[in-house]
């Protein structure tokens, strides 16, 4: 079993990214193989509809100069997925944004391989906004019929500046309590 990570912050080292590592830590001290890739601060475009990805059937987005092609194929071979994105101005980046649209046109134009996935959102918040983050994330595993796994609290940390998460007793509880979940949501449905 294998998952992989999606770093949208911009911030390669922040918190979103400890936190995402709290979580791959877990999964691999079950026994499951992870891979962390960093999506943020990559120049990446937003879909423009065009529908090309879901005419061409090959499982591409005619995009092809940034690394959404290259999610897209690790998101259609893992056996959970990952996504994570801070909180900018109550809502996801831009880069977590783009990612969900063109992999999830993609994805789903060429008969949706996300269908029955081990899925999880994490999200670094200030003070705010964290829900809705978590909900446009969640939105896009949803739609691509994936399973949800939650923790024993909201999958956020309250982390602004760098190294708040590990100061953050509850968020790094609930990063471990949604690696422990993952990793028997896996072993169930894959036994």
């Amino acid at each position: 079993m294998k998952v992989v990570a999606f770093n949208c912050s911009p911030r390669k080292d922040g918190n979103t990214a400890h936190m995402i590592k709290a979580v791959l830590d877990v999964l691999q001290s079950e026994g499951i193989i992870t891979e962390f890739v960093q999506v943020g601060g990559n120049d990446i475009h937003g879909c423009r509809a065009c529908g090309a990805c879901k005419k061409n059937k090959n499982m591409k987005c005619v995009m092809d100069d940034d690394i959404v092609n290259e999610c897209a194929k690790k998101m259609a071979e893992a056996d959970g997925i990952i996504i994570g994105s801070p909180t900018y101005f109550a809502d996801l980046t831009p880069e977590a944004k783009a990612l969900i649209d063109r992999c999830g046109y993609v994805l789903r134009g060429n008969g949706n391989p996300l269908r029955r996935k081990v899925a999880a959102s994490v999200c670094a918040v200030r003070r705010a906004g964290s829900i809705h983050v978590l909900d446009s994330i969640n939105h896009f595993f949803t739609i691509n019929e994936m399973v949800i796994v939650s923790s024993s609290y909201w999958n956020m940390s309250t982390s602004r500046d760098i190294g708040d998460f590990e100061k953050d007793e509850e968020g790094v509880r609930t990063m471990n309590a949604l690696g422990k979940n993952m990793a028997w949501a896996l072993k169930k449905l894959n036994s």
